[in-house]
């Protein structure tokens, strides 16, 4: 990293800062904690000023005091637990708005591909879309400036093409068989994001619903596609929680409330202050409290993902198939600072019905960043027998049945890990984009074949060539991709269902990817279908009264 020289202007007032923030947190931290705990509060906030000071005035070289404070700030959360963080007000508003359900952009999905920004798809009714850009197109120019062979990457794209509604953008873009740049003014506008990404029925009765993260419009979400579903038949559900990294704790709450019967209690929470215990309880009568409920979850699902899966588990409303959760049972609290930077502060644990703790182990003695290797490599994903449990942590349902805390949940049915099929080669085409280089350049020469053709088709009857496997090898030699003929023997089905999902997510929508998926390789999902009959007797079982 280059030096970086700062005025003493510069220089004083990231100190000054500093000194008020810490001011701040001592006159908070005052009236909030014990009186025994302040004299050590303030020789710590003390020390701090001291080398702080001692730093800027005595150090051999200029120094960036803020950079340094921020850097203390991340390593101090380190020693707490390991999902307490600290988000520099540069990166806090773009992960404040995965959550939030919207932001204010051009209303794109892109890739970066050999340098270059391509539009992947333009956003439903986004501003994009109303000037007919096109997938395929690529972004030259924006405001002016050569983004193009420049390094560019996804947050430098942010921070180009995200500002705020109602301001202007101009790019130049680049569209295969013309010749001159094509310039747009684009008005910047809100773009909803969507936390739900699949919605259909599987048969006559069965319904399918994958949610992907839980934001701040998830609840609405869920409800609207319920409510599609149950329109269309729709008696028993799946619900695909799968690499499902969490988010917002209403979200979760008001989900499960949708299936449990009014009363049942969804998750607690306990902390150091009295004020972060709660429960929270089925309040409303719910969408979908009659029909069967099966539940899918993996090593990637967490957090709010858990919520849901421990409230259906342990309240015997439903099953829980495919392999142990993540194991995160702590709950951040998001606090603004001063200068538009996020402290997520770890206020509470949380616990299942049954009361559960499903925190995985923390601290010195394990390696929490390698727990998934860890998993891989014991063989927890490939058989169920290679889990062993606690039996001082043994909870059990309100039927009765026994679950276990001390990391995750475990599900009612396990469905291993197929490997068998992947391979490096296969991973390297889609890391290198250059499966979707292929894609969008394929489907732009074929648009006749694809025009008119409906998804019933494309799923029963479209299958992906020889012919094209070969082109797609070529793409990824350019893009030094280095063919290997071994892996790509051994995953030449699985590279041809990937392609067919990826492009029928292109040709129609996301329903279609996860429907060509789910039928074809996600385990998990196929173990359900056979497990509905399960599901409803232990749903109809008699539970005892609260």
């Amino acid at each position: 990293m280059s030096e970086i020289k700062n005025t003493k202007q510069q220089i004083r007032l990231p100190i000054i800062l500093a000194l008020a923030i810490s001011a701040g947190i001592w006159i908070g931290a005052t009236f909030a904690e014990p009186k025994t705990d302040r004299n050590d509060l303030k020789a710590a906030i003390y020390k701090l000023q001291e080398i702080i000071t001692y730093i800027n005035r005595d150090y051999v070289d200029s120094v960036n005091t803020n950079e340094l404070v921020e850097f203390g700030i991340q390593k101090m959360l380190e020693k707490l637990d390991p999902h307490s963080s600290y988000i520099p007000a540069r990166d806090a508003s773009l992960a404040k708005s995965d959550l939030d359900g919207a932001f204010d952009g051009i209303g794109v999905e892109f890739g970066i591909i050999r340098d270059t920004i391509y539009v992947v798809a333009p956003l439903t009714g986004g501003p994009s879309e109303k000037l007919g850009i096109q997938s395929g197109d690529q972004i030259i120019n924006v405001d002016g400036k050569t983004v193009a062979g420049t390094g560019i990457t996804n947050r430098d794209v942010f921070d180009l093409l995200r500002g705020p509604r109602g301001s202007k953008v101009v790019v130049d873009i680049k569209r295969k068989n013309q010749n001159e740049l094509i310039p747009y003014d684009i008005i910047r506008d809100k773009i909803p994001q969507y936390s739900i990404n699949a919605t259909y029925m599987v048969n006559e009765e069965i319904g399918y619903i994958k949610v992907t993260r839980f934001a701040a419009t998830t609840h609405e979400e869920f409800k609207k596609s319920v409510q599609e579903l149950k329109d269309q038949g729709m008696k028993k559900l799946i619900l695909d929680l799968q690499g499902n990294p969490g988010g917002y704790m209403g979200a979760a709450i008001n989900i499960a409330d949708e299936i449990l019967d009014e009363n049942a209690l969804i998750v607690s929470q306990e902390g150091k202050l009295s004020r972060y215990n709660q429960k929270a309880y089925a309040i409303k009568p719910g969408l979908f409290e009659d029909g069967s409920v099966i539940v899918l979850i993996n090593e990637g699902s967490a957090s709010a993902s858990e919520i849901v899966a421990g409230a259906i588990q342990d309240n015997d409303r439903g099953l829980i198939v495919g392999r142990r959760s993540f194991g995160k049972g702590l709950v951040q609290m998001p606090i603004d600072l001063s200068d538009g930077a996020e402290l997520r502060l770890t206020i509470a644990r949380y616990y299942t019905p049954s009361g559960r703790s499903i925190q995985k182990p923390y601290g010195n003695d394990n390696d929490y960043g390698s727990d998934w290797m860890n998993r891989f490599e014991h063989g927890e994903f490939f058989t169920a027998d290679s889990i062993k449990f606690n039996d001082s942590l043994r909870f059990e349902t309100r039927g009765g049945r026994s679950v276990f805390g001390g990391g995750g949940i475990m599900p009612d049915f396990f469905a291993p890990l197929d490997t068998t099929m992947s391979s490096a080669y296969i991973n390297r085409l889609f890391n290198s984009d250059s499966s979707r280089e292929f894609i969008l350049d394929y489907l732009e020469k074929n648009k006749k074949k694809f025009d008119g053709m409906s998804f019933e088709d494309y799923y029963s009857n479209y299958q992906v060539s020889e012919e094209m496997l070969q082109s797609l090898i070529k793409v990824g030699e350019r893009n030094k991709v280095k063919f290997d003929e071994k892996d790509f023997k051994k995953s030449k089905n699985y590279l041809k269902i990937l392609l067919k999902a990826h492009m029928g997510r292109n040709i129609f929508d996301d329903n279609a990817f996860y429907k060509v998926i789910n039928e074809a390789i996600n385990e998990a999902y196929q173990q359900a279908l056979t497990l509905f009959d399960e599901a409803e007797n232990l749903a109809l079982a008699p539970k005892p009264k609260e």
